[in-house]
């Protein structure tokens, strides 16, 4: 399964959540994207060629078999991706695994643009809005075009168990009390670049959702697709 999101749409609390479930290994992230396959001489094409094999296909047999080497030592039976980059390659995760399941995870623009400056506060608005929208887009794009379910952050935050429970019937397992109680397992470390590290998370306790932004705060670029997501723009 793939969680297809934003930065800062609480990706990672999702994941902890489903980390929790004993029969859902959900790791930090992989950034599978980032990992290729380099043929260092020519007739390594070739070669490979005669297997039916090219670059890309190699590239998901390298991203498949990290995947159930994970799966293979959690023990457990599904696993999970939760990396915001891979709602720019949403085509390639569909072609690679043409079987997987889709979470979208949706939070207001305005809000993942502020969670952002406020991590790191050397950002500026402009660009930074930019980039939020980059993500929306392609976030936008693979609920239009792959079967899934839709998962807003204020509501995951509001009603936990609800929500987890609506994910367990997608999933097909049953729900367990125990996700909503994350801190009771080794979720890995909290550290920048593979997953939010800020003291909410750290806490252990499921966070309410800050307050969503008034109309008039929501950055111009941003008002329409927060429209279209149902909040106030």
């Amino acid at each position: 399964m793939f969680v297809i999101s934003s930065v800062r749409s609480g990706s990672t609390l999702l994941r902890v959540l489903l980390n929790s479930h004993p029969q859902i290994r959900a790791p930090h992230e992989m950034h599978l994207r980032t990992l290729a396959v380099e043929f260092t001489k020519p007739y390594t094409k070739k070669a490979m060629a005669q297997l039916d094999l090219d670059q890309r296909e190699l590239e998901y047999l390298l991203w498949d078999r990290i995947l159930h080497r994970e799966l293979v030592r959690s023990g457990k039976q599904i696993i999970v991706d939760k990396t915001p980059g891979n709602a720019g390659i949403w085509e390639r995760l569909h072609e690679g695994w043409p079987k997987a399941r889709y979470i979208f995870l949706l939070r207001h623009p305005a809000s993942m643009v502020s969670s952002l400056i406020n991590n790191r506060p050397d950002r500026k608005l402009e660009p930074t809005v930019r980039e939020v929208h980059g993500y929306i887009e392609a976030v936008e794009a693979a609920r239009n075009a792959l079967p899934g379910l839709t998962v807003r952050y204020e509501e995951l935050t509001e009603r936990p168990q609800e929500v987890t429970e609506a994910i367990c019937v997608f999933l097909g397992v049953e729900w367990t009390p125990e996700m909503l109680d994350y801190q009771r397992v080794d979720q890995g470390p909290f550290v920048p670049f593979i997953g939010d590290w800020s003291d909410n998370i750290k806490s252990g306790k499921i966070q309410k959702a800050r307050a969503l932004p008034e109309p008039e705060g929501v950055p111009a670029a941003l008002r329409d697709i927060a429209r279209a997501w149902g909040y106030p723009g």
